[in-house]
């Protein structure tokens, strides 16, 4: 099990690289993370919806994802409350304090399921939630220590050595933890070091002997890293400057923003100007698009959107002569009208929608959890997945924006054809429909299928992981007698 001195120091990258490697090396690995809390989230084959951070795992494995993989969700839709999901399906909206008494009678069921991926595996690779040394967070915990008891499996604790204080890190976890939980940890791991690693000799030798646990290695940077799906919308915070592009696409930075992997692959085109715009921001006046991305919480953040006077912009934009996608939630938005009678996603009310296109939907309890191939309907193919609770009606559905394998259709487009709406995710990744939208732009796509992208990414970081860590001293903490070959 590998955990981590904080969040976002790096575990979900490690664990999909070491999958990767070991993997490359013959065994049948599996991922596992017993409690993830993401509004980025995959759909697995059975129907079901994981963290996207395992499903890229099991992509690294070379395996469907499971339901198995990722047992609880949480999935926030406000600062103090979540959408519980356990084994792929959806248990109601929890508040965090009634969460912590809740997740102890859960942990049979993240047990039951690690043992279910143990048994078809050699090996079963498990990523912890933010860190063990939260020790506030210990009783009844299901995602670090309380799990690793639980299912008898060793520790390693991963420092990220780019945010600084790593010695701290590291020496300080091992100063709060208990003895028992001390004592399961194997060794440590620093993460994301820039320059020469032996100018971190000493600072790592003073972290074995102050712990007594096992040096096993120092990752560089991994700048494949960035070719990779992210699970957490910190990384949305960290602007990356451009030269000017041949098209501006703008996402603003709702505040229930989910799946936003889905524009990874317009990040990766060399004529695209990809720009998460921030609260605070106006959306920008030279944009060829603006999607609005999906949401953990529509109302929400409809009224999220109003506040930052988004809704002006859109309007502008689209006076101006500019295009509008919306994804999911961002589709309900460009609707006349939203209404959550039953509190699915929040207090029960209702708002007006966007105005933009001819349909209004009504969020129910059953979501619809699916995988999805088909074409746009103005021509290119593409894969993706539905992931939505809520019933779309309207006129503005008999322009529909995707025809579905098998007859279905889904989304709308207004009579202008410049402003679009759909409930699939993923719509960007394949390399026809991406074309086809940015031609729509006056862009072309060079950057082929983004699977082909990731997969290229996850091979580079196992080599680059291979060389770095002390395989040979993870395989033995694993348990296993050694590897094939």
């Amino acid at each position: 099990m590998l955990q981590g001195c904080g969040s976002d120091v790096g575990k979900s990258v490690l664990v999909a690289g070491l999958c990767r490697l070991f993997a490359n090396r013959g065994l049948r690995v599996r991922p596992f993370k017993p409690q993830n809390m993401s509004n980025n989230a995959a759909v697995t084959a059975d129907g079901g919806e994981i963290g996207r951070a395992q499903a890229l795992q099991a992509l690294a494995c070379r395996v469907p994802p499971s339901v198995h993989m990722n047992p609880v969700l949480l999935k926030p839709h406000s600062d103090v409350g979540a959408q519980l999901v356990v084994r792929g399906r959806m248990e109601g909206t929890w508040q965090a304090a009634g969460y912590q008494d809740r997740k102890a009678s859960l942990l049979p069921t993240v047990v039951e399921s690690f043992r279910v991926l143990a048994a078809e595996a050699d090996l079963v690779l498990v990523e912890g939630a933010g860190s063990p040394a939260e020790t506030n967070l210990r009783a009844n915990d299901i995602a670090n220590m309380g799990f690793a008891h639980a299912a008898d499996v060793p520790v390693v604790l991963i420092g990220d050595i780019d945010r600084g204080h790593v010695i701290a890190s590291l020496v300080g976890a091992h100063a709060v933890l208990d003895a028992a939980d001390r004592d399961r940890i194997r060794g440590f791991l620093i993460n994301k070091f820039r320059g020469d690693p032996a100018l971190f000799d000493a600072g790592r030798a003073e972290i074995a002997a102050r712990t007594g646990w096992a040096d096993l290695g120092m990752a560089p940077w991994l700048a494949a890293a960035a070719r990779l799906p992210a699970e957490d919308a910190v990384v949305l915070e960290r602007p990356v400057p451009g030269e000017r592009r041949r098209v501006v696409i703008a996402v603003p930075m709702l505040s229930r923003i989910a799946n936003f992997d889905d524009f990874d692959p317009l990040r990766a085109e060399p004529e695209v100007d990809l720009r998460f715009i921030p609260p605070g921001r106006p959306l920008p006046g030279d944009a060829d698009l603006v999607i609005l991305p999906g949401t953990k919480a529509t109302l929400a953040d409809l009224a999220f959107l109003r506040a930052e006077g988004w809704d002006i912009d859109l309007a502008g934009h689209v006076r101006r002569g500019g295009r509008v996608l919306g994804v999911c939630g961002g589709y309900q938005m460009l609707g006349a009208r939203i209404a959550d009678p039953e509190g699915i996603e929040g207090p029960p009310g209702s708002a007006a929608g966007l105005g933009l296109l001819d349909i209004e939907t009504v969020l129910t309890g059953d979501k619809v959890l699916r995988p999805v191939t088909g074409e746009l309907t103005g021509g290119g193919a593409f894969r993706g997945y539905e992931m939505h609770v809520g019933r779309t009606a309207g006129a503005g559905l008999s322009r529909p924006f995707l025809a579905f394998e098998g007859g279905d259709q889904d989304g709308a487009v207004s009579p202008d054809g410049r402003i679009a709406g759909a409930y699939v995710h993923g719509l960007f990744a394949a390399a026809s429909a991406r074309e086809a939208i940015l031609a729509r732009l006056g862009a072309t796509s060079r950057s082929g299928d983004h699977d082909t992208v990731v997969d290229a990414a996850l091979d580079e970081i196992a080599e680059a992981l291979a060389r770095a860590f002390d395989i040979a001293a993870l395989v033995r903490i694993a348990g296993l007698a050694r590897l094939p070959g």
